[in-house]
């Protein structure tokens, strides 16, 4: 088992692998009290006044209780993430990274602009952690470039993977979660998918290259395809051999 649970983990890519890793140890160590979370969530005034630029990082690493809703969000982080980096963008790591890049920055940006707005402004206040907005945003992605794909939950129904990220936020809400934190990551991932598919096929223009610096950060991987071995391919005809 330990073996299986070993070969599963080196499996993965590189990003997801790192993703899941910084997860699990981040929240091992607050529920160990080896960490606090104090000193990880996003305070904009701590970021800015104080130079903690951290915790627009570790925000994004800690997942709360170790819970069932913690192996929920680690279930879908690892298998949505890895289907992403593996499918959508197999041999290129760096837009995969500059993707997660781009929907940390998006969440960032909505809740430090949210917390300036009357009457919603305490509903942002209260979004200090945004882990579950990203595996959200991750969800909603790779929904949008797999539609088709039956899926079923709990085996109660069934349904194509397009409405998955809306049973997702309709079960948070039948649980008692805070349906914020789900929009959120549908806000962010549709504003990827937009700018990443939907813009480039209506302009021919691509907003969300991935900057020179970033693929130079990764070395990129190169799909190609074998060529079976031991293969023996039969001669061409007598009447299409060319004369000597």
């Amino acid at each position: 088992m330990a073996q299986a649970v070993e070969e599963w983990y080196k499996q993965m890519p590189i990003i997801t692998r790192s993703y899941l890793t910084a997860a699990i140890v981040t929240t091992i160590g607050c529920s160990l009290d080896i960490i606090s979370p104090y000193n990880l969530y996003l305070n904009p005034k701590l970021v800015v006044k104080h130079y903690q630029f951290w915790r627009l990082i570790t925000n994004f690493l800690y997942f709360r209780k170790m819970d069932l809703d913690f192996l929920f969000h680690m279930f879908f982080l690892a298998r949505y993430c890895k289907l992403l980096e593996e499918n959508s963008f197999r041999g290129r790591t760096a837009d995969f990274f500059y993707m997660l890049l781009f929907g940390a920055t998006v969440l960032t940006g909505i809740v430090l602009i949210g917390g300036m707005i009357p009457y919603v402004s305490e509903s942002f206040a209260r979004i200090i952690f945004l882990s579950n907005s990203l595996t959200f945003m991750m969800v909603y992605v790779w929904s949008k470039q797999n539609p088709f794909i039956h899926m079923s939950f709990l085996g109660l129904f069934t349904f194509t993977a397009a409405y998955l990220p809306w049973v997702l936020l309709g079960f948070s809400v039948l649980v008692g979660a805070s349906a914020w934190v789900d929009l959120l990551g549908m806000i962010a991932g549709h504003a990827y998918y937009f700018l990443e598919d939907v813009y480039p096929r209506m302009t021919g223009r691509r907003p969300l290259k991935t900057p020179a610096f970033i693929k130079s950060l990764f070395a990129e991987e190169p799909v190609v395809m074998a060529r079976p071995a031991n293969v023996r391919f039969a001669p061409p005809p007598v009447d299409q051999v060319p004369p000597n």
